[in-house]
């Protein structure tokens, strides 16, 4: 049997000699910097990262960085994210972890609340429908385009296509609970892809029991929100002091547990947010959230800051708050408390063959949430406007998958093309 990987432990390869202040004041600096400039999505985050924590200033070494970004990718929620917790936490442990991911997020999240304020104020004027004209494709191309990128890497076999199928028909004809599909395919996968060889004894065994304490939240959130005054194209107060004693328990509920059970990244808890806040709950419109979605991709750090937009959505400032938190948070707790854990479960063959079930699950399932989307996006009220709108669309995806622009250039670009088409079409 191969010997368990020593636990994980706070270090540091380059100490301060002004100690622990010192270094928190060094990470808070330089993560405020990649939150402002942390723009291109998740894989230039942790370039990023690794350029400054690993190559310019020494606080990792190579094969540290590198198991990190391995645990993160492993985990629910924002990979991107995490690594700059994870950088954190082994510069200045639990501290470290805090100031580092609430420094990196702050900055999304202060933009991201300017431009709700901004979108919802002024939405109706004929200038910001021409821009979310070309913004909204682009949008749809950059979910079809990392659906493309997610193919590759999680369909090796007949078997994950069919997993990947299965999840997009009977996420399109039933509506059944994304996380109750997660765990069917899991367990699909513990039994296609299980190991050869005896399970190492521990914990790892029993990765299929993830999902388990949220799924009775998961039940009964519907019946939570069934009493609330929902009214869909209402805005509420720029505080949310009218609303947010209502949705605070909602909020907190539904993006808790969105954050902590949802695998494969931001793109993919994006179209996944879409379903519930647009069809079950009703808390804005599908046009709106792939408005939300754009503006998402405008800010530097996580895309998953849409959360914040939600969040102001539905109960202004302070719902924006209790959005971000909330989804955020479990990252925060899977590495300040269980990364010794989840470095030893990692080499788990059956948490390999777990999440061989799960990542083709991740895909049929944001691939039938994007096509409502898509149609939001593109069948626009008249022929020219919806032809302008596929051609974005389409060109778009073509700079990212052949060219592999940034998402944020390509948003730009769209909301220039949209400005000009929109006014003449």
């Amino acid at each position: 049997m191969m010997s368990q990987p020593p636990p994980l432990e706070p270090q540091t390869l380059a100490p301060s000699p002004e100690g622990l202040s010192a270094r928190l004041k060094e990470l808070a600096l330089l993560f405020l910097k990649l939150g402002l400039i942390g723009f291109g999505g998740p894989q230039a985050h942790i370039a990023l990262i690794h350029d400054e924590a690993v190559t310019r200033r020494g606080w990792l070494r190579e094969d540290q960085f590198l198991e990190g970004v391995a645990i993160c990718e492993m985990l629910p929620g924002p990979a991107s994210t995490q690594t700059g917790i994870y950088t954190g936490y082994l510069r200045a442990g639990q501290l470290g972890a805090l100031v580092a991911g609430l420094c990196f997020i702050a900055p999304a999240f202060l933009i991201m609340l300017v431009l709700s304020w901004a979108y919802f104020r002024f939405q109706g004027v004929p200038q910001i429908d021409h821009l979310f004209l070309g913004i909204s494709p682009v949008v749809i191309a950059i979910i079809f385009g990392f659906c493309y990128k997610l193919g590759k890497k999680a369909i090796k076999d007949w078997q994950g296509v069919a997993i990947a199928l299965v999840v997009l028909l009977v996420s399109l004809i039933f509506r059944v609970n994304i996380l109750l599909l997660f765990l069917a395919a899991g367990l699909a996968g513990l039994a296609i892809y299980r190991p050869t060889a005896p399970p190492p004894a521990g914990p790892s065994g029993r990765a299929s029991a993830w999902l388990a304490p949220l799924l009775p939240i998961t039940q009964g959130l519907p019946n939570l929100l069934a009493n609330l005054p929902v009214d869909p194209l209402a805005v509420t107060s720029f505080w949310g002091l009218d609303r947010i004693q209502a949705y605070v328990l909602p909020l907190t509920t539904f993006f808790l547990q969105t954050g902590a059970f949802i695998f494969g990244g931001g793109l993919v808890i994006i179209p996944l947010i879409e379903t519930a806040v647009v069809d079950d709950f009703g808390w804005m419109t599908r046009s709106q959230f792939i408005d939300g979605v754009a503006l998402g991709e405008l800010t530097p750090g996580p895309v998953v800051i849409t959360a914040a937009f939600v969040g102001y959505k539905v109960a202004g400032a302070l719902g924006a708050l209790v959005a971000t938190v909330a989804i955020f948070t479990p990252s925060f707790l899977f590495i300040m408390f269980a990364s010794p854990w989840l470095l030893r479960l990692r080499q788990s063959p059956w948490v390999k063959s777990f999440l061989r079930g799960v990542l083709p699950a991740a895909l049929g399932a944001i691939a039938a949430a994007a096509i409502p989307l898509a149609a939001a996006a593109m069948l626009q009220p008249t022929v020219p406007r919806t032809v302008v709108a596929v051609t974005v669309g389409l060109a778009a995806l073509v700079a990212l998958v052949r060219f592999h622009r940034p998402a944020w250039q390509l948003v730009l670009a769209g909301a220039g093309v949209g400005l000009l088409a929109g006014a003449l079409v």
